[in-house]
């Protein structure tokens, strides 16, 4: 069972960036076309708060921000700051609803500027964009997490149109004590276009990111591209199916060879859940052994489960069958998260929730996917 002293550690969470973010950073002349938060009088969102940015309305949803309202509010509608619980945007606020839902350290990502910053991919001006994930990168670390560090751990965003910028913004964020990297589950999805993990392209990010022992998070929907079963499906059945695009992500570094190269890279599969896991090492397996004649372009000489350990980290809200598998994953490789302040989340009861689900789990396995395994991965010492 979750011991009593466990100081539980969420890896997914989620900022709302406050409405000065960009325009406190953004040099003069780039901030009437940078990110800013205004009252919409025209169009689709007339009557609605919104960011601009480069001449186009962005919305925040009412699930993304869910912590704090009623049942009746949870809903895809434009939410605005002041019907938000401040935890969403002011870290004090943040601290005090950890506080009161027994969680010791969050990781959050961001939420205007994407979970892994692919908003500014699309920008017009790249010197702008560049500029925008500077920006947010700076907030994220010099001013949510150092109000209270150890306790909000800062995961970063890259220029995604760029290598040689990925590499360069890794190396000066990590300097200033960034834990971990926002990346997309599937960089070559149709919403992006980028090149694949198979295309070694990505191969100088991978080892910036080893180097400086920051692990990727490839967030469900990072790829902008979600699942779709036909033109009249409801959204809880994409909701409901995210996790596939974990389990694409889990085979594609798998066949890529991606471990093999960077022994020492870790990939941690925000909100993809665990119990799908050991099914599709088991596949994977099979598929390898059938198929690695003609295909060696998969055949690195170790089986693909065997790549799991110490790479590969499931997360979960609530997974029962997961936590009921552990041991075909690897207890090392699961780690719990609250997704504060998403419709998902568990805040806030998530200490009794994840004890309900860890009462027949020895302490050592429940205090090792509850805290240590986040503990070691991020690089979390207070």
């Amino acid at each position: 069972m979750l011991p009593d002293s466990a100081k539980l550690i969420s890896v997914d969470d989620h900022v709302i960036e406050h409405p000065n973010v960009w325009q406190d950073r953004l040099p003069d002349r780039f901030k009437e076309a940078g990110p800013r938060v205004i009252e919409q009088t025209e169009g689709q969102f007339a009557g609605h708060e919104v960011w601009l940015y480069e001449g186009n309305s962005f919305i925040t949803n009412g699930v993304s921000a869910t912590a704090g309202r009623e049942e009746q509010h949870l809903n895809l509608d434009p939410v605005r700051f002041e019907n938000m619980n401040p935890g969403c945007y002011d870290p004090a606020a943040r601290i005090k609803d950890m506080d009161a839902d027994g969680v010791h350290a969050q990781v959050c990502f961001s939420t205007f500027s994407r979970y892994a910053g692919t908003r500014f991919l699309f920008g017009e001006d790249k010197e702008l964009s560049l500029l925008c994930v500077k920006a947010y990168n700076d907030f994220i670390i010099d001013e949510w997490c150092a109000f209270a560090p150890g306790r909000l751990v800062p995961l970063v965003v890259l220029p995604l149109w760029d290598i040689e910028l990925c590499v360069a913004e890794i190396a000066r964020t990590a300097a200033k004590g960034a834990r971990a990297i926002g990346f997309p589950e599937n960089p070559s999805s149709p919403a992006l276009g980028l090149p694949s993990w198979h295309s070694r392209h990505w191969d100088p990010v991978l080892a910036a990111a080893q180097e400086a022992r920051m692990p990727l998070c490839p967030h469900v929907g990072t790829s902008g591209a979600t699942p779709v079963t036909g033109p009249d499906m409801p959204p809880a059945v994409t909701m409901a199916m995210v996790a596939s695009n974990s389990m694409g992500a889990m085979l594609d570094l798998m066949y890529s060879g991606t471990f093999v190269r960077f022994p020492d890279l870790k990939v941690v599969l925000s909100e993809g859940g665990v119990g799908w896991m050991p099914y599709t090492m088991e596949r994977a397996d099979r598929m390898w052994e059938r198929h690695k004649g003609y295909q060696p372009e998969i055949d690195f000489g170790v089986r693909p489960s065997e790549m799991v350990a110490g790479h590969l980290y499931g997360c979960f809200i609530d997974d029962y069958v997961g936590i009921e598998l552990r041991e075909r994953v690897g207890v090392s490789q699961i780690m719990w998260e609250s997704d504060y302040p998403h419709s998902d989340t568990s805040w806030p009861n998530s200490r009794q929730e994840l004890a309900a689900m860890l009462v027949d789990v020895p302490d050592e396995d429940a205090l090792r996917m509850a805290e240590l395994n986040a503990r070691e991965v991020f690089r979390i010492e207070d």
